[in-house]
């Protein structure tokens, strides 16, 4: 099964279901199933994010709690775009995401671009 690694907190968006598209600078013709590794490093804007996640309501981990090095969900990748109208999009392409389900963490070593599990 193909896995992708994205920092926190966006993977615990991704697998929450609040975050519909992944940026990345580079297309992918993958289809299906991925796989969502949440990377060891937290992104710099951890709290900035959280706290704009918390204002909306969203109960949110702080960076002591949320899950890290291993996999953490799964969703469908159902297409990739250079153009979107999702608030998440900012491109230059968005894999446009579906069927978010957190899955019970896995420790597992993140690699770059999509990889095999």
């Amino acid at each position: 099964m193909k896995a992708i690694s994205i920092r926190q907190p966006w993977a615990w968006l991704i697998v929450n279901g609040y975050k519909d598209v992944e940026n990345r600078t580079w297309y992918t013709s993958h289809r299906g199933p991925l796989l969502i590794c949440a990377s060891k490093a937290l992104d710099p804007y951890l709290y900035e994010i959280r706290r704009d996640v918390l204002a909306q309501g969203v109960e949110f981990p702080d960076a002591e709690h949320i899950e890290r090095g291993g996999i953490v969900g799964q969703v469908n990748v159902v297409g990739c775009v250079t153009e979107s109208s999702s608030e998440w999009f900012n491109g230059p392409y968005g894999f446009m995401l579906a069927d978010a389900q957190p899955l019970p963490f896995q420790p597992c070593k993140g690699r770059l671009g999509l990889f095999d599990l």
